[in-house]
């Protein structure tokens, strides 16, 4: 059932962040890149029962925004600013849903602040430095950089989707990128492509620091992601780190696919030792 969060800012260096919180009970963290708040909100909503819920939109998307609209996201700036807010929230320690970007701003905050954390599942982190092909990776990432940056989103979004291993039904690029968008929605592609996707798919896990932090990890993949790039990435960082992955409902956004079946897998993952 839906419900109508509380919704904050919170000041952090360089930039405002916009945050909404649900429910009562022990912290659970929604955590996107580029995805905002929004994007998480039905997940959120059924989490609210029985968890404080934490949703925010990452510095530079949506309504969190920066001093300098041309500043860099990284996922340690990402994971500081995450960080500020489980603090701000006073709540934890957190349990930690991070997907996609999302998932490497999990990460890189596992490294840097395991004390603030209790499990962190890491949803198809996009960790090309695992693979051996990262530097045919890379290039892809600079090819379709390059094809945005020459006015043609359509086109950057096909190379994106090319990259990813990701096969779309006919027509959903079209309904993705055409038509009529609000300002909103190009300047977060934007910042996308240009500001946030190559220091993403650049990060390097420490992983022996992963394993030895204190956080417990869990590497979660979609069902439906077989040979994708996030699969393949997933399954390296989970070989990593000396776990099995999980497997969630749906692709690489299952948590927007089926919210409800996503939240049943989710539930037992992130529930205290001992605790289902």
């Amino acid at each position: 059932m839906a419900s109508t969060p509380a919704t904050g800012t919170l000041k952090v260096p360089g930039a405002e962040l916009y945050y909404e919180v649900r429910g009562q009970g022990p912290l659970v963290a929604l955590v996107g890149s580029p995805m905002n708040a929004e994007a998480f909100g039905p997940l959120a909503d059924l989490l609210a029962d029985g968890h404080t819920v934490l949703t925010t939109d990452p510095r530079g998307i949506g309504k969190s925004v920066l001093e300098d609209p041309e500043q860099d996201s990284t996922p340690d700036l990402r994971a500081d600013d995450l960080a500020r807010l489980v603090e701000h929230v006073a709540a934890g320690p957190a349990a930690v849903l991070g997907s996609s970007g999302g998932a490497v701003t999990a990460l890189a905050l596992a490294r840097s602040r395991p004390e603030l954390l209790g499990t962190v599942v890491a949803h198809e982190p996009p960790l090309s430095e695992l693979l051996d092909d990262r530097a045919e990776l890379h290039a892809g990432t600079e090819r379709m950089i390059g094809i945005y940056r020459s006015g043609d989103p359509k086109g950057a979004w096909a190379a994106f989707m090319d990259n990813a291993g990701i096969r779309l039904p006919e027509g959903a690029l079209d309904a993705m990128v055409g038509g009529e968008r609000s300002p909103q929605e190009v300047a977060d592609e934007r910042r996308f492509f240009l500001h946030e996707m190559r220091g993403t798919t650049h990060w390097r896990p420490d992983t022996e620091a992963l394993r030895s932090g204190g956080a417990r990890v869990v590497v979660g993949i979609g069902e439906d992601s077989a040979g994708e790039l996030c699969d393949r990435t997933s399954r390296a960082l989970a070989e990593a780190l000396g776990t099995e992955p999980v497997m969630f409902p749906g692709g690489h956004t299952g948590f927007t696919e089926d919210p409800g079946a996503f939240a049943a897998r989710l539930r037992p993952v992130i529930a205290p030792e001992g605790v289902h």
